[in-house]
C-alpha cells in the first residue's frame, strides 16, 4: 500500500467514504451533496460533502476539513487516506 505524504486530489465520493470509515454517519442527501453527522463530545457536528466524482476544489476541501465543519484538517485527512486508502 502506498503511503501518502502530501494531499492528493480527492473526489466528493472518496471523501464521503473516508469520513464514513472515520465514524461519520450519512444523514441524507442535501441540495448540494451528502449530509454527514458525527457526535463529538456533547454536540453533533454536521457537514455537507459534494456528491461528485470530480476532484474537489482546494477551497471546498479546506472548508470541509476546517474547524467549523469536520475539524480533521489536512494531516487528519492524510492519516485517514493512509489508514484506509482511497
Amino acid at each position: 500500500m502506498v503511503k501518502y505524504t502530501k494531499l492528493t486530489a480527492i473526489s466528493g465520493k472518496q471523501l464521503t467514504k473516508l469520513l464514513e470509515k472515520d465514524g461519520w454517519i450519512i444523514k441524507g442527501q442535501a441540495t448540494h451533496g451528502v449530509s454527514l453527522a458525527k457526535l463529538i463530545g456533547d454536540r453533533t457536528v454536521v457537514t455537507i460533502v459534494p456528491d461528485t466524482n470530480a476532484s474537489l476544489p482546494v477551497g471546498t476541501l479546506g472548508a470541509i476539513l476546517g474547524v467549523k465543519q469536520t475539524g480533521i484538517g489536512k494531516t487528519g485527512l492524510l492519516e485517514l487516506v493512509n489508514k484506509y486508502g482511497l
